[in-house]
């Protein structure tokens, strides 16, 4: 059975502007007019996800997709650090920082491991390679990373060196086996 799934980054946030780990905020002004310019391109699907998150939703909306909520499309939970920049946490959890990046099985944030994100991920790439069709998922960078990484048997922590622009679209293809990254980072309406 053959599937393809294309998954778009959400518009970019106020907070990723400012290199802050994710909350749930609304994408800019911005990302709307961009969303709009994009949306005549975008291939008819037979079902359109979108993460739970207030960013994919709207950019889902501004995409004129109806979509329905998949909870596998979250963000990766960051917990006590969500809202925090980079350096914050690097000067408040220097050890929890160090963890983080060295062992996708630490959740030193008290929210969510990587390696369950990726387990999140491979969850919805084997769903949809059992349904075929195509599949429009609206949701965030490290749950793309995750299935990039998934698609190509790479290490996890592999997705530290994966950068996923807002907006951009990955496309994934499925023959009911084995997926391909067909293409990546493509800059939707750019």
């Amino acid at each position: 059975m053959f599937a393809r799934l294309t998954m778009i980054a959400s518009g970019a946030t106020p907070g990723m502007r400012k290199a802050r780990f994710p909350t749930d905020e609304a994408p800019e002004a911005s990302a709307f007019d961009r969303a709009g310019a994009i949306a005549s391109s975008l291939r008819r699907a037979d079902r359109v996800w979108t993460s739970p998150a207030l960013a994919a939703r709207r950019t889902a909306e501004a995409l004129g997709l109806e979509a329905t909520v998949e909870p596998l499309l979250a963000e990766q939970d960051f917990a006590r650090w969500a809202g925090k920049s980079f350096e914050e946490v690097q000067a408040e959890d220097p050890e929890g920082m160090a963890a983080w990046f060295a062992d996708p099985g630490a959740a030193s944030h008290g929210g969510e491991s990587l390696v369950a994100m990726a387990r999140r991920a491979a969850a919805l790439m084997e769903r949809l390679a059992g349904e075929g069709g195509h599949t429009i998922a609206l949701t965030h960078a490290v749950p793309i990373r995750a299935a990039i990484v998934h698609v190509l048997g790479a290490p996890l922590s592999s997705v530290w060196k994966i950068d996923i622009e807002p907006l951009s679209l990955t496309e994934f293809r499925s023959d009911g086996r084995r997926w391909v990254l067909h293409s990546s980072g493509v800059i939707a309406g750019g």
